[in-house]
């Protein structure tokens, strides 16, 4: 039985990690946090992680794609080791693995025409048999064919006995050798395949853990055939250690899809989350330390380690993000939350006054677009726009108690939250009412809606003659 490298691989040598994606317009949640748990694990160890860009679809591999999946890591806080790696930069060296392994004996020239190999699935399909290639070029004579044919490469796998995996995440793994086909190196036009080029990358950049999602779990058997070819043709081919992370799911258990909301990091961002929030967020999605929910980048560091990775699918449950996210922002420091919901505001967003703003502010807001909206009274010109139910509250009684609201404020000369609670309370007894019935139509008419920070920091917030201003002008109404 062979064995293809357990836990222990890699700790006679630096731990050296990395993360592949692949440009496709958007970094997508479930690959950010296998990016996040690769480069914990380099950080635990203080190893290397690298950051390898797998551009070889150049339809989709734009520089703005590629740059979405720079802006994400970068925001999210992971920055790498050594400049990126570009798969397509590196299609030479690809094609010359697939010549050694040819001169070596490690692989063989398949002249199977497309047609041939068309009428070998539809054989199998219809024997109900496994869909794989049936080597009928693997001890043939390339002489055999027409002068001139086209060809492809493919790796000669090993037929007997079975590879075993002992994977860091999901235990161990084992396949026979038998189910494993004799699979394209080397296309017929001279590129390479995904399978090879992974590898050849992985061996290159002296992975010595490959942590990613588990659905390349299947692929890492395929990926150790061409690791073991290579074994005695060139130096530095270690099998490394495998982690295969579960995929995250939605709520419904389903794999996680566009039906159930944002997949980019990017999105994320837009949506107001704040970037230790999601890193906080990822990094507990499948992993956890006794019952500690946040995590510092530097405790991350600390106490991560692959092997506390379930082995079952995450679900990913945007409440919980929120909450999470809503205890960062009450934390966060006062300036940058005012420089982040002044980009939201608009212009007219003066950062100075948000700053001052702030601790009065965050303290419901679940996320950024949510305080920029608590936030954005304080910017609105005169006359107000009422939404509906803040229109609700100002009925004909309710102006006429703004205006003498308005004329015991103008006669208050100690503008401060203390005086303007008790000479508000004091109006509230004479008239026998609760302070919230005062309040709630005051609300309206400073902010235009009835929800706001405490009608009393509104009105320190806006100062004395705008107040006095909002508080007329909806009177008069």
């Amino acid at each position: 039985m062979a064995s293809a490298t357990g836990l222990n691989a890699g700790n006679d040598r630096p731990v050296v990690t990395r993360f592949a994606p692949s440009p496709t317009g958007f970094l997508h949640i479930g690959n950010a946090r296998t990016g996040l748990f690769s480069w914990l694990y380099a950080r635990h160890f203080g190893g290397k992680a690298l950051l390898r860009i797998e551009d070889t679809d150049k339809k989709r591999s734009t520089q703005e794609a590629i740059d979405v999946i720079f802006d994400g890591l970068s925001w999210l806080g992971l920055e790498f080791d050594e400049e990126a790696v570009y798969q397509s930069s590196r299609v030479e060296r690809h094609a010359e693995v697939a010549r050694k392994m040819l001169e070596a004996g490690k692989a063989y020239k398949c002249f199977a025409t497309p047609e041939e190999l068309a009428e070998m699935r539809d054989q199998q399909r219809a024997n109900k048999q496994p869909m794989r290639y049936d080597g009928r070029w693997r001890d043939r004579d390339p002489s055999e064919a027409p002068e001139g044919a086209p060809y492809t490469i493919r790796v000669k796998t090993e037929t007997d006995g079975e590879t075993v995996i002992e994977d860091a995440v999901q235990g161990r793994v084992t396949v026979k050798n038998s189910e494993i086909d004799d699979f394209i190196l080397l296309r017929a036009d001279g590129t390479p395949t995904y399978m090879l080029a992974v590898v050849v990358d992985d061996m290159d950049m002296g992975c010595t853990h490959i942590i990613r999602g588990d659905d390349h779990l299947n692929n890492a058997f395929r990926q150790i055939q061409v690791i073991r070819a290579m074994q005695g043709v060139e130096d530095g081919w270690e099998e490394p250690t495998y982690a295969h992370v579960p995929l995250i799911h939605g709520n419904d258990g389903a794999k996680l899809s566009k039906r159930h909301g944002a997949l980019g990091v990017r999105d994320y961002r837009e949506m107001g989350i704040l970037p230790e929030a999601l890193f906080n967020y990822l990094l507990r999605l499948g992993w956890g330390h006794g019952d500690q929910e946040e995590f510092s980048m530097e405790e991350a560091i600390a106490l991560f380690d692959i092997d506390a990775v379930n082995k079952g699918p995450s679900r990913f449950d945007m409440k919980k993000l929120l909450n999470m996210n809503g205890n960062y922002i009450r934390q966060a420091d006062d300036a940058r939350l005012a420089r982040i919901a002044a980009e939201r505001i608009g212009p007219e967003a003066d950062v100075e006054l948000l700053t001052e703003a702030m601790p009065v502010l965050k303290t419901r807001a679940r996320d950024m677009n949510e305080l920029a909206a608590g936030a954005a009274f304080l910017f609105t010109e005169r006359p107000l726009e009422m939404d509906e139910k803040a229109a609700g509250l100002l009925d004909d009684e309710a102006r006429m108690r703004l205006s003498s609201i308005s004329g015991r404020l103008q006669a208050e000369t100690d503008w401060t939250i203390e005086a303007l609670e008790a000479t508000l309370k004091a109006y509230a007894e004479e008239l026998g009412l609760g302070l919230g019935k005062l309040a709630q139509p005051l609300r309206a008419a400073l902010t235009g809606t009835t929800t706001s920070p405490g009608i009393f920091d509104v009105l320190v917030l806006l100062g004395r003659e705008e107040s006095l201003a909002r508080i007329d002008a909806q009177a008069a109404a």
